[in-house]
């Protein structure tokens, strides 16, 4: 903490992210955790380790490295607190929880529908649309529809899904080969990793 930065308002405040600072923790001991204490056995002239120590030399200590004293654990006995700078602590942890839910992020499927007798105007036009759904990374959920006795034809069905799949392997690729479900032949195609 840099000096004279000791006042509340001066602290990140996030109702999320509610930790006690610096000389707003009352304690008059702490439990010292962290991975900084190479920089604080400097300060001190002496090795200090993971400890129990008074919370004004800790608060000193956090000040000379213009650091916080933060509040990590305030139910334990006594409280756990690190010496770290605290905006940086709350703006990796938001980027850690932006990275996780950016991995959990459902995948969007949409669905392009094709006809047994679809001509070459109408699937060009699907292929524009499927070209745009993965470049906006969305999966692509593609079947040919049968109906009634169409369903002889599901080897015409299998060819227009493979030349689909074929007019999109820049973009995407087919997760398995087109199978036949019911009354629907259904291919996903999902969208390929783009080179960084």
């Amino acid at each position: 903490m840099a000096k004279g930065r000791v006042q509340p308002q001066n602290k990140v405040q996030d109702e999320k992210y509610n930790y006690r600072l610096n000389r707003e923790i009352i304690c008059p001991k702490v439990r010292l955790v962290g991975d900084n204490f190479d920089e604080i056995s400097e300060l001190a002239g002496k090795p200090i380790e993971t400890g129990i120590f008074s919370t004004n030399q800790v608060i000193r200590w956090a000040e000379d490295l213009e650091m916080d004293v933060v509040e990590i654990s305030p139910n334990a006995d006594p409280p756990v607190c690190k010496i770290i700078d605290f905006k940086k602590f709350i703006y990796d942890r938001k980027k850690k929880e932006k990275e996780l839910k950016a991995k959990t992020a459902k995948t969007v499927i949409k669905e392009i529908r094709f006809g047994p007798n679809t001509d070459d105007h109408d699937f060009g036009f699907k292929v524009k649309h499927a070209i745009k759904f993965l470049e906006d990374g969305e999966k692509i959920k593609a079947y040919v529809q049968f109906k009634g006795r169409a369903i002889v034809f599901k080897d015409r069905g299998e060819l227009i899904l493979l030349k689909f799949i074929k007019e999109l392997e820049e973009l995407g690729a087919a997760e398995e080969l087109p199978k036949l479900e019911g009354k629907r032949m259904i291919v996903m195609i999902a969208p390929k990793k783009k080179k960084v």
